[in-house]
């Protein structure tokens, strides 16, 4: 029994790395760079997208991936920010599957970054590719320090990682070289950026390595 369900998990795997594949070689036809934005209930995931969009010159386009509802995604287009919704009803991530049938209905009128705000969650959306080129994960002062060695795979996957909430490290307990310390055990590559969803600080270093990170595909 143990068998059959490994042999089904790595089929499930097989099939959406096929499609995860066709959504990567869609999005660079229409030159779309894409980012899977990770990270738990709470981070502020919206938000930091709503602030690095207003650092970013080029065109973007949003995917929101949730449970249930389309609150971010109205929120978002509420700003003139093209955003479209994906509901998993109960899935804990998004996967390749669900991604290409939204690639399909989604119009690019121009190259630049698409961003798929993957469903809250440090778990599931790190297994599965959805055909982006970058994971960004997102964590938060307020979700303690101990991330890293909780999630690892998170971690390790990443290709930048922003610190979020900064502005209330004066009253959290966080322990920021032991966090740190877990972030290089696991990726000593991704840069680490500092940002404050509420007051903007930051996040116009993390366009500019977005835009330069597009251009060199």
């Amino acid at each position: 029994m143990h068998l059959a369900k490994k042999e089904t998990e790595l089929h499930i795997k097989a099939c959406n790395d096929h499609l995860a594949h066709h959504v990567e070689e869609f999005l660079a036809e229409k030159h779309i760079y894409g980012v899977n934005v990770m990270g738990a209930p709470g981070v502020g995931k919206t938000t930091v997208l709503e602030n690095i969009i207003r650092n970013l010159s080029c065109a973007t386009y949003v995917v929101e991936g949730d449970i249930e509802s389309d609150i971010d995604t109205r929120r978002l287009q509420q700003q003139n920010i093209r955003a479209v919704q994906i509901n998993t009803f109960g899935a804990c991530h998004l996967d390749a599957p669900l991604m290409h049938e939204a690639m399909h209905k989604m119009e690019f009128p121009e190259p630049g970054l698409l961003f798929i705000e993957n469903v809250g969650n440090l778990v599931c959306p790190a297994e599965f590719s959805i055909g982006e080129k970058m994971k960004m994960l997102i964590v938060s002062v307020t979700d303690g320090s101990d991330k890293p060695y909780k999630y690892p795979l998170a971690f390790e996957k990443a290709g930048v990682i922003l610190l979020n909430k900064i502005d209330l490290l004066p009253h959290v307990d966080f322990d920021e070289k032991f966090f740190m310390d877990g972030v290089r055990h696991l990726n000593k590559q991704a840069p680490l950026f500092k940002v404050c969803g509420r007051t903007g600080e930051g996040f116009k270093e993390v366009a500019e390595f977005l835009c330069a990170a597009k251009q060199s595909v």
